[in-house]
């Protein structure tokens, strides 16, 4: 007020016995662990159980219908498609029947109902050397397993010859880990599905991760990666002319 000299007025100060810390949890870290279906023979009933709840999931988050989209329009005349991690072949049989030239590379036996025509390779994809044969290489749910400096080995074959690379994998994030804990038990998810989730999502990609391990020069390549609100990671890389 003017005139009047204006009291000093201090305000007390409180001390907080605790440190208040932002509610957000630390980013992810990528973490490989080895998945329980690597350790049972492809016939034991734990397996065939997990291809069961493996096939859900796909229905769930939509990656076949995504690659059954995405695909065949990206293929030239004349082109072969090679399938990384091809499991029980259900994804190459859907594409089989949309007209791609498709073949599979797996660990796992030729399943009895894989075309005779088509090839089934059964080899480790890090050792496999057949990769010329292929202009389009894809893969569902396979990549995360492996380290970078395997994706960096991996990469370094596909670079030579691939002309298209499109994956489907797992979005890392503890959302996706909490609801396949909760959702899985609901439609009967196996114990052996319910560890390899939570591993595999741990494992999974965010961002650029998964073309930079590869070794995909962003100069060479045409890049989209891109994520969806159920959890799945999706990159398309496709080699500029």
């Amino acid at each position: 007020m003017r005139g009047k000299e204006q009291a000093d007025v201090s305000l007390p100060v409180f001390t907080l016995p605790f440190t208040l810390t932002p509610p957000f949890p630390s980013p992810m870290q990528r973490t490989i662990q080895p998945e329980l279906l690597d350790s049972l023979p492809p016939g034991h009933p734990d397996a065939l159980h997990n291809h069961r709840d493996l096939r859900l999931t796909n229905q769930l988050l939509g990656s076949y219908r995504w690659l059954e989209r995405t695909l065949p329009p990206m293929l030239r005349p004349g082109e072969r498609t090679l399938e990384l991690g091809a499991g029980a072949g259900e994804l190459g049989l859907r594409l089989a029947r949309r007209g791609v030239d498709v073949a599979a590379l797996d660990l796992w036996p030729r399943p009895k109902d894989w075309p005779a025509a088509q090839a089934w390779h059964r080899a480790d994809l890090r050792e496999f050397d057949g990769y010329g044969d292929y202009a389009a290489v894809i893969g569902n749910l396979i990549l995360h397993q492996f380290s970078d400096a395997d994706l960096t080995t991996l990469g370094h074959k596909l670079r030579r010859t691939a002309r298209v690379i499109v994956a489907c994998e797992p979005q890392r994030r503890r959302f996706s880990q909490v609801a396949y804990r909760m959702l899985g038990p609901v439609f009967g998810a196996n114990h052996v599905s319910l560890h390899d989730a939570d591993v595999s999502i741990a494992a999974g990609f965010q961002h650029e991760e998964l073309p930079q391990a590869l070794g995909l020069d962003p100069m060479t390549w045409e890049i989209h990666c891109t994520s969806t609100v159920r959890g799945l990671y999706r990159m398309v890389a496709v080699r500029r002319s």
